[in-house]
């Protein structure tokens, strides 16, 4: 009976979607601040702010590949959980749901172990030199701690949104950032800690989070709960699962990747002062993605809600108004960034060096911004009715065989550093118009 109060199915398509995207995307810019707020504190550390910067940002890779794991059975099982609510079977959702949080929390103590007892190799790997090194370490042995906290915190907060509680999603991310906040002043200067402090800082801050998502989906408000009964690994689900999330970790595995491409080319090509100056722009695309990725992962549960429901209409209407609401924003996001980038730089480091050169390539790699929109939009449809295959193949498409091979090859062609950061854009803009077409024409076009 509870579950007739969050049907999707009814009321308007454009409100149930706005009213999911807009706490979802409040949520995912806050979730930002466990590693933004850790950047720009380290930033401005007097004497060695430059150099620990850039020392967090041989770290990414490592974070996103995390994050990739994460989404492999977070999102995998929300779409699932999703469409079983849709067709009201409550009891394989809770099922679902048993079975993502035993693979986060088995996958999270692997990942803990390959992580730190190879740390030193894999940051070598990922464009770190003798300098940065040593900060880049210093911030992951201690980060990586909290791998469990932030994997389960992440991973199952997305049940708790596709159950219709997106309020209760966004404090699971405002309370952890809020107690980040605070700690990373406390831990960097008063305590002197430097970067060792903003990772203890965020492991705390994750682990409040984890303890806030487990307390609410295995409480008395959430309409389909997380018992011991139902948390084990069951094959076939798990098979399920992983086809629908492969999408979102080939996504963030495939930022991985780039990531560590790009290092290793701009540490060639221009050392420590533009690996720096990549590690403030992939901050700065990162909050500037999370608006349009919070309204198509609003979307995401009311569409495959509707499509398991039957209602192909209302999932066209979803479809149009989330395309076009992306497109709308990431115009506007371009515009600021076209017209204050000194100011944009300025608020991650005080080194006059990263500053000047950082924005003139901030132009240069989000130039042409808003065609990002149609890669999260056509990647959302895919995956929300369950399209594994389509939002696989576009997710290899724009980073594997576009970023990858032009970041390689344009530096060498004699643009160098100008070819890494030209790499993005022109992703963008190939990628992002092939998967939208594709899902215009193959998939909206028959519902």
């Amino acid at each position: 009976m509870t579950t007739q109060s969050n049907d999707f199915s009814k009321g308007s398509i454009k409100r149930l979607i706005i009213a999911q995207a807009i706490p979802l995307t409040l949520a995912q810019i806050v979730q930002l601040l466990y590693n933004i707020v850790d950047r720009i504190y380290i930033g401005h550390l007097r004497d060695i702010g430059d150099i620990a910067l850039t020392g967090l940002g041989i770290t990414f890779p490592v974070i996103v590949l995390i994050a990739a794991f994460t989404s492999l059975f977070g999102t995998g099982g929300n779409v699932l959980f999703s469409i079983s609510r849709g067709k009201h079977e409550e009891d394989e959702a809770g099922r679902i749901m048993g079975n993502v949080f035993a693979l986060l929390l088995v996958s999270s103590v692997v990942l803990f172990g390959v992580c730190y007892l190879f740390r030193r190799p894999i940051l070598f790997l990922f464009g770190a030199s003798e300098n940065s090194y040593v900060y880049a370490d210093k911030y992951l042995k201690i980060y990586l701690f909290g791998t469990a906290f932030s994997m389960i915190s992440t991973g199952m907060n997305g049940l708790i949104n596709a159950q219709g509680f997106p309020r209760v999603g966004m404090l699971t991310t405002v309370i952890g950032a809020v107690i980040n906040i605070a700690l990373d002043p406390l831990f960097i200067f008063l305590f002197d800690m430097g970067v060792s402090g903003a990772a203890l800082a965020t492991v705390i801050s994750q682990g409040v989070s984890a303890v806030w998502v487990l307390k609410f989906i295995s409480g008395k408000r959430a309409i389909i709960r997380l018992t011991p009964d139902k948390i084990r690994i069951d094959p076939a689900r798990t098979k399920r699962i992983v086809t629908l999330g492969i999408s979102g970790f080939v996504v963030q595995g495939t930022n991985s990747l780039v990531q560590i491409v790009c290092n290793n080319r701009l540490q060639f090509y221009g050392g420590d002062l533009y690996v720096g100056i990549f590690t403030v722009l992939n901050s700065v695309r990162e909050v500037l993605s999370m608006p349009v990725s919070g309204i198509t992962s609003g979307a995401q549960p009311v569409l495959g809600y509707n499509y398991g429901a039957g209602e192909n209409k209302r999932v066209k209407q979803g479809i149009r108004f989330t395309s076009i609401l992306g497109v709308a924003y990431t115009l506007t996001a371009w515009l600021v960034i076209m017209l204050v980038p000194t100011f944009i730089m300025r608020v991650f480091t005080n080194d006059s060096a990263i500053i000047s050169t950082g924005a003139k390539m901030l132009n240069v790699y989000f130039f042409g911004f808003f065609f990002m929109a149609f890669q999260f939009s056509g990647q959302m449809v895919f995956q929300s009715l369950g399209r594994a295959k389509n939002a696989v193949f576009f997710s290899l498409f724009r980073k594997v065989i576009i970023v990858v091979p032009l970041t390689l090859l344009l530096p060498y062609i004699g643009l160098g550093v100008n070819g890494v950061f030209l790499a993005e854009p022109i992703s963008n803009a190939v990628g992002g118009l092939a998967c939208f077409i594709t899902m215009w024409m193959s998939v909206y076009r028959k519902l």
